[in-house]
């Protein structure tokens, strides 16, 4: 079976992009969104409030929301591949949200800084890369009969 995944380029790097998919999707849903998409409008306020890092300060239960929404909604996107870019873009989106928290927390706490942002940095890079090379051939699609 492997032998004919890595005989192909191009099956093997739909396969390696669906590796990806499911590994950063399912991480994503299982141990951030869920949490965060089923935690109450007290969480999504407290985490909507970020956006104050990049100038918005209406509406932090919505937005709060909205963060539990990319990160569990659309990273189920991501694995099954319908509205994969526009997924892509909402979780890039939301990393860099995150990273921007991270650089803002006070020197003392243990999160702060670089250190602390890295892995939203280092997401969003992911996200980025993903929105430029597309789901890959093994991937639901909308609209799309073959």
């Amino acid at each position: 079976m492997f032998g004919k995944i890595a005989s192909s380029e191009a099956v093997s790097k739909d396969f390696g992009l669906l590796v990806l998919r499911v590994g950063i999707g399912t991480s994503m849903a299982v141990l951030h969104g869920y949490g965060k998409i089923t935690g109450g409008t007290d969480l999504w306020s407290a985490v909507g409030a970020n956006m104050s890092l990049v100038g918005i300060t209406f509406a932090p239960v919505f937005w709060g929301f909205m963060a539990g929404f990319a990160e569990f909604v659309c990273s189920i996107l991501l694995i099954l591949g319908p509205l994969f870019r526009t997924a892509t873009l909402l979780l890039a989106f939301n990393m860099l949200v995150a990273a921007l928290r991270h650089l803002s927390l006070p020197v003392d706490n243990p999160t702060s800084g670089w250190t602390g942002a890295s892995h939203a940095i280092e997401l969003m890079i992911v996200y980025v890369a993903l929105f430029f090379t597309g789901p890959g051939r093994f991937a639901f699609r909308l609209g799309r009969v073959k």
